[in-house]
């Protein structure tokens, strides 16, 4: 006595109730509009709703808080609107609660999204530089949601030529062997529910560079001999023997075979050959008649061959004085 009295003043938080995402249905298109909402009930004061996209916070959404029939709790709720393209296949879209009865411990909702989109296709060759006589092995890559159905190869718009060397395994196209036939545009279409799409390879087969292996050449001499003899006697007729001798060594000192050295010398001997046979062909022209020796002058008269000897000028008696000529 006297009695003393003292107020306090308690205020009770509301829990938020687990958030809901509405709005999904799987699954969308690319290109599609979509609109997500995410709901709590229950919390006092009104709770916090936050949106993140691959761990990244959306800031663009809206924000609705209404009293429950209670007059003490509130529901809030909160609508993200976003378009969506290939990229958010499979991306998680996250809605976390903030109160402070939750301590630390957010309250979360989670939506993977299902995107179903026309196929991408890229064609991967092997090699950069094909070249001929080489095998090429061209890879259809195709990512679609569906899955893409079994790729269509084709070239130049029409189906594959060679079948039996161009073989089709899968999404690969491979070429055994290249030839400068297998040149032209090949197109890869892949196909799903949602669309089509194609890619196109132009395909140019290089040629093999030649590799020169390192060659010692050592300088040699070819040596051409033409012989002509002419023998000319007291008959009519005259002989001419042309004989043309290469020298057997005239390449021994080559280490390769050295194509351009070997028809330079066989110009050099044909060009001899030709020159000789021209020469000799005049010689023969100039000198084409009948020669008759010392002994046979005079002997037009004779009656006999005996008579001839013996009344030939330059008898025996000048028998020194007789000569011979042999061209």
């Amino acid at each position: 006595m006297p009695v003393k009295t003292s107020k306090a003043y308690l205020t009770v938080l509301g829990v938020p109730d687990k958030p809901q995402i509405s709005g999904f249905s799987s699954p969308v298109m690319e290109g599609d509009l979509m609109q997500l909402t995410c709901k709590t009930s229950g919390s006092k004061p009104a709770a916090d709703i936050r949106w993140f996209k691959n761990d990244k916070e959306i800031k663009d959404v809206k924000y609705l808080k209404e009293e429950d029939a209670n007059r003490k709790t509130f529901t809030v709720s909160s609508t993200l609107d976003f378009r969506v393209d290939r990229s958010d296949d499979g991306v998680a879209v996250i809605c976390r609660v903030d109160h402070e009865s939750l301590n630390a411990t957010p309250q979360v909702a989670m939506q993977v999204l299902e995107i179903h989109y026309t196929p991408s296709v890229k064609i991967i060759p092997s090699t950069p530089f094909p070249q001929e006589g080489q095998p090429l092995i061209l890879t259809c890559e195709s990512k679609g949601k569906p899955l893409p159905e079994p790729v269509l190869w084709t070239k130049d718009g029409g189906e594959l030529p060679d079948p039996d060397r161009m073989v089709v395994s899968g999404r690969e196209l491979n070429i055994l062997f290249l030839n400068k036939t297998d040149n032209g545009t090949y197109r890869c279409e892949a196909t799903n529910t949602i669309g089509q799409s194609s890619a196109e390879y132009v395909l140019i087969v290089h040629d093999v560079p030649n590799t020169l292996l390192p060659t010692t050449i050592i300088p040699s001499l070819t040596t051409a001999t033409v012989t002509t003899t002419v023998a000319i006697t007291t008959s009519p007729t005259t002989s001419a023997t042309t004989s043309s001798i290469r020298d057997p060594n005239a390449l021994a000192g080559q280490t390769g075979p050295d194509h351009a050295l070997i028809g330079g010398i066989v110009a050099v001997v044909v060009f001899v050959t030709l020159c000789s046979i021209f020469l000799l062909g005049r010689y023969l022209a100039r000198h084409k008649g009948t020669y008759l020796t010392n002994e046979a002058k005079g002997a037009e008269d004779a009656p006999d061959a005996d008579t001839a000897i013996i009344n030939a000028e330059g008898s025996q008696v000048n028998a020194e004085e007789k000569k011979e000529y042999f061209i």
